[in-house]
């Protein structure tokens, strides 16, 4: 609301908007103001039982209704305005102002992602590749302010996105991966984690100071054996590992029989599929990682779901509180009052034979 600036005799001050608008930092003492009608009655019920009474007779025709005769209680009125005030004032009416300042160190995630031949397999709806590129988005949905990689190999690695906190740009990047942005053929995990890791060597020279310390996390997914490349997997894995990225490892896949395309009558296709799951849990263990083993996509999808959890950055918040104090406003009320009843006691108005 907008802030009042009047002088402190305004009736502004007694606004229902105003009044709203505090804080009190001693509540209790507004709860005592229903007690001021009551003391005022119990002190006329009191006077009304002690008092002398003088027996007067008048005319009939003497006794006539003055309107003037209610002047007799502003005094009253006077002295129970200072007692409300006076109560409205120890409750310390204030106003806070606090600003919250937030930020986040941030976390660099590179997805390290397969898109060779096998992940066409049609264990998983519609098949491999896709579901990875769903749980994908659903990962990088749940993230905030951390920048995310992308990248893709098969026969070789490619850095298909730099890390961004762009997510609208990685979702277009997650939507073009197909399996022929990779023209030769096989599974080079190696090369892919090298990939990786100059990515965010490069990215670590951008960052500022408050941002140096940020985690590092990298996520692979893979359905196959490190099959092609010149760099071994688990030289990449120490590698990266000296870099401080911490790695995660998922085996994607069903053991056996799985459908893999139609044959030439138009029926479903199975293949034999199984895994090497040694090299995937090695480059888990060598990164501080953990590894998983997934055969549908609700499993993919709670891996991911799992590791969103684990890797959450720590979100720093510094509050900035102004206080302003308005109790000498109604202070002041108060004291204006009481001279004033201090000054119609000894006026015509008042009733010196109660009073």
């Amino acid at each position: 609301m907008e802030e009042v600036t009047a002088s402190w005799f305004s009736l502004e001050w007694f606004s229902p908007i105003v009044l709203r608008s505090f804080e009190f930092e001693h509540r209790l003492f507004l709860y005592l103001l229903p007690l001021i009608p009551i003391f005022f009655l119990l002190r006329w019920l009191i006077g009304l039982r002690s008092s002398q009474k003088l027996p007067i007779a008048f005319p009939k025709t003497a006794l006539k209704s003055n309107p003037t005769t209610w002047l007799r209680f502003v005094p009253f009125l006077f002295l129970a305005l200072t007692l409300a005030l006076l109560l409205f004032a120890l409750a310390r009416p204030q106003r806070t102002n606090e600003q919250v300042e937030q930020w986040s160190e941030g976390i660099d995630i590179v997805l390290v992602i397969d898109i060779s031949e096998s992940m066409r397999i049609q264990d998983f709806t519609p098949n491999r590749l896709e579901a990875a590129k769903d749980v994908a988005r659903n990962f990088i949905a749940g993230r905030l302010q951390d920048r995310i990689g992308l990248v893709v190999f098969s026969g070789d690695a490619y850095s298909l996105s730099p890390l961004t906190t762009d997510y609208e740009l990685l979702y277009d990047f997650i939507e073009q991966i197909d399996f022929d942005m990779i023209e030769s053929r096989g599974t080079a995990i190696g090369s892919a984690l090298a990939v990786a890791t100059n990515r965010m060597r490069d990215a670590d020279e951008g960052r500022s100071t408050r941002e140096g310390d940020a985690s590092k996390v990298l996520v692979l997914l893979s359905d196959g054996d490190n099959t092609a490349g010149n760099l071994d997997p688990i030289t990449a894995a120490e590698l990266a590992h000296a870099y401080g990225i911490k790695m995660y490892s998922i085996a994607i896949g069903k053991e056996g029989k799985v459908p893999f395309g139609k044959d030439f009558f138009g029926n479903t296709r199975y293949v034999d599929n199984s895994l090497d799951e040694t090299t995937l849990r090695e480059i888990a263990k060598i990164g501080e990682g953990e590894f998983f083993r997934v055969s549908n996509k609700q499993a993919l999808q709670e891996v991911f779901d799992l590791i969103d959890t684990y890797e959450k950055a720590e979100i720093k918040e510094t509050r900035y509180r102004d206080t302003t104090d308005f109790y000498h406003i109604y202070l002041s009320w108060a004291i204006a009052l009481f001279l004033g009843w201090l000054l119609l006691k000894s006026t015509f108005i008042s009733n010196v034979l109660v009073d």
